[in-house]
């Protein structure tokens, strides 16, 4: 059973940011996720990954970058993104448990981008914007594969970022949330429910998680 979220505000050179802790009974590890470029933890995915896994041992941190606390419409450059969630990791590493580095599009390069520095066991990736839509020339591919931990992917069918069959080959895995856009929504036509998407999303999490170790 996971207790009452507590939240917990962060001073970083990039500004303020929040973390809202969602706390296992028993917890053997963190999953510390953050927000994309246009939303925040409220994203669905990342709610029902924060509603699910505390049953499962885990600890969420729901991660608030600077910008997102303080109000702006735009997320700044991925810089500056980065420099926001290294001024984070000593607070999401202070309970002692092993961290795994996560968040959704922008939220996923980041973490991919510092896993290996900040000393990330894993990392996950929601919705990884392999692309910009429209431009699969701009590959961000590099970012992924240079994570240097476990990784594990998660992506819409449909994504316009990104489809899973356009990701390349590398030690990462993948799943599928079939006809997910990159919210994860799915049209009507598909036959699935949002707690069906959702439940495929958090079942592939716990087992990867669970496999860790």
């Amino acid at each position: 059973m996971s207790r009452q979220p507590r939240t917990q505000n962060v001073t970083t050179d990039a500004g303020e940011a929040r973390i809202t802790w969602v706390a296992a009974a028993e917890p053997r590890l963190v999953l510390a996720v953050s927000h994309g470029a246009g939303g925040g933890i409220e994203a669905r995915d990342l709610k029902a990954l924060a509603a699910a896994l505390p049953g499962h041992g885990v600890t969420v941190a729901l991660v608030e970058q600077p910008w997102r606390v303080a109000g702006k419409k735009m997320a700044p450059a991925p810089k500056t993104l980065d420099t926001g969630w290294r001024g984070l990791w000593p607070a999401l590493a202070a309970p002692g448990l092993p961290v795994v580095a996560g968040g959704r599009s922008a939220g996923a390069r980041v973490a991919c981008r510092t896993a290996t520095e900040l000393g990330a066991v894993a990392v996950l990736a929601l919705s990884f914007p392999l692309h910009p839509p429209g431009r699969p020339e701009k590959s961000r591919a590099g970012e992924l594969l240079g994570a240097g931990v476990p990784t594990l992917v998660v992506q819409g069918g449909n994504d316009p970022f990104g489809r899973p069959e356009e990701f390349p080959e590398g030690d990462h895995q993948l799943v599928e949330v079939p006809h997910g856009d990159h919210g994860f929504a799915v049209p009507k036509k598909s036959g699935l429910s949002e707690d069906q998407t959702m439940g495929i999303l958090t079942a592939a999490v716990t087992g990867w998680l669970t496999s860790l170790g």
